[in-house]
């Protein structure tokens, strides 16, 4: 039997998770966490890239650019589904290891592509879709990290591994604008591209925004391969998961998920284009990457608020501030002739991006405990045998969930962007998109309330 695999796993024992369980579960966590950091980092990076593309002389409308910012969102949500199910398969130190590797395709990808403007929109938009590769190691991260810790400290750890990890959507907003005006890898990364601005030419190195991630994925897959640990009490087959399907709770969780995390990844693939559309005299780069940073600190936070609290109250009220800084973003935009105020749009959309992380965490902490509380409800009276099976099967539902919700709701990723793309095309302005934004707020808001955080409430968690 592998050293890494463990036989024995009882978190919800006291004296276990003390004695061995806390310290397994940790290092676990903080392997994943720079891994997760690595694959928002690739799912996004053309956000970035989209915005420099023009620059250096590739010829693509406004909505040829949308496409590619947005395209990537749409495979990452894809490969969720299927990476959902992948760590009772074949174990979580497995998974992460081929996953991991798996993101040095469409950085290196990116890093030769960019260096041709004779490159084929068609290439593009094929590397564009094999990032989503790092969009669906979510999903098995969130559901590897879930079988690790107890009930009591779910929402922490999850919390931990979604927000540092959604830093990457930051990070990679707030590295590639650096590294690409320097030949950081001299004579092996390529020559420059001229880039001509108001008569001045600079000089620019756009495969940077692939080519500097490849290191750092090399040594993760590293540290997951030798580092992390496979459970073997979160063995399970597709079959045994796939009765999540016929769980009501999963497809309302999906709903909300998809209204928090698929908010925060749809704006974050989205906002450097939509301020570049709407405020052509601002530099997006230069504030772009602080709406993912905000919206990922605030997972963190979310996460502990809701172990305190409650994840259905906190879900409840963050939805409610989502749709009203919606409301301030629509006000602050350029309308009838008006220019518009850029730090009235900015500081809404910051709100936003807030409520977001926070409500990323909540719902996390919601899934777990509901159905780990509903399988005991179906458990107690039954014995300690059955009491035990209960939680053995409520964790790796809940596990199941967890990747799937999260599946469902990376398609934010591509809907957003795309939205915007598409009311601006039809209308003049992204204003359509945003309140169809927040006629779906509303929804989650009344799904909240009646299933989970009123008094006397189906399942209050």
């Amino acid at each position: 039997m592998s050293r890494y695999l463990i036989s024995h796993w009882e978190p919800e024992t006291p004296s276990f998770w003390l004695s061995k369980g806390k310290a397994t579960a940790n290092r676990n966590l903080w392997i994943s966490i720079p891994a997760l950091l690595l694959a928002f980092a690739v799912w996004m990076v053309w956000s970035v890239v989209v915005v420099n593309l023009p620059n250096i002389g590739f010829k693509y409308s406004t909505n040829q650019l949308f496409w590619l910012a947005a395209l990537p969102g749409l495979s990452g949500a894809t490969l969720r589904i299927f990476y959902s199910f992948m760590v009772p398969i074949f174990g979580g130190r497995k998974w992460t290891t081929i996953s991991t590797a798996s993101l040095m395709i469409p950085a290196v990808g990116i890093g030769y592509a960019v260096q041709d403007i004779n490159t084929s929109y068609p290439t593009m938009l094929i590397l564009a879709l094999l990032c989503g590769f790092g969009g669906g190691n979510f999903a098995s991260s969130m559901a590897n990290i879930s079988f690790f810790f107890p009930k009591s400290q779910k929402g922490y750890a999850l919390g931990m591994n979604a927000g540092l990890g959604n830093l990457g959507v930051s990070v990679v907003q707030f590295v590639v604008p650096l590294v690409i005006t320097a030949g950081v890898f001299g004579g092996l990364g390529g020559d420059p591209q001229l880039l001509n601005t108001g008569g001045i030419t600079k000089e620019l190195w756009l495969q940077n925004a692939g080519f500097v991630w490849v290191p750092f994925i090399a040594v993760t897959t590293v540290a997951a391969w030798f580092g992390m640990n496979d459970l073997a009490s979160a063995n399970a087959s597709f079959a045994e998961q796939a009765v999540i399907f016929k769980r009501k709770h999963n497809w309302l969780m999906c709903w909300l998920y998809l209204g928090t995390f698929g908010s925060f990844i749809g704006y974050s693939a989205g906002f450097p284009l939509l301020i570049k559309s709407q405020f052509p005299n601002v530099n997006p780069l230069q504030y772009a990457f602080l709406g993912p940073l905000v919206g990922a600190l605030a997972r963190v936070a979310g996460g502990w608020i809701s172990d305190k609290l409650g994840g259905a109250i906190v879900t409840f009220w963050t939805f409610i501030v989502m749709a009203f800084a919606v409301v301030g973003v629509i006000a602050f935009l350029p309308n009838g002739g008006g220019t518009g105020s850029f730090i009235g749009f900015f500081w809404m959309f910051m709100l936003l991006f807030a409520g977001t992380g926070v409500g990323n965490a909540s719902t996390f902490r919601m899934i777990p405990v509901i159905f780990l509380t509903e399988h005991q409800r179906a458990a107690a009276g039954k014995g300690p045998a059955a009491e035990a099976q209960a939680i053995a099967s409520g964790n790796k539902e809940a596990a199941a969930v967890l990747g799937f919700t999260s599946a469902v709701a990376a398609y934010g990723a591509f809907f957003i962007p795309k939205s915007y793309g598409t009311s601006i095309s039809l209308t003049g302005g992204p204003e359509a998109a945003l309140w169809c934004f927040i006629g779906f707020y509303v929804t989650c808001i009344a799904i909240t309330w009646w299933f989970y955080s009123r008094k006397g409430a189906e399942m209050p968690c």
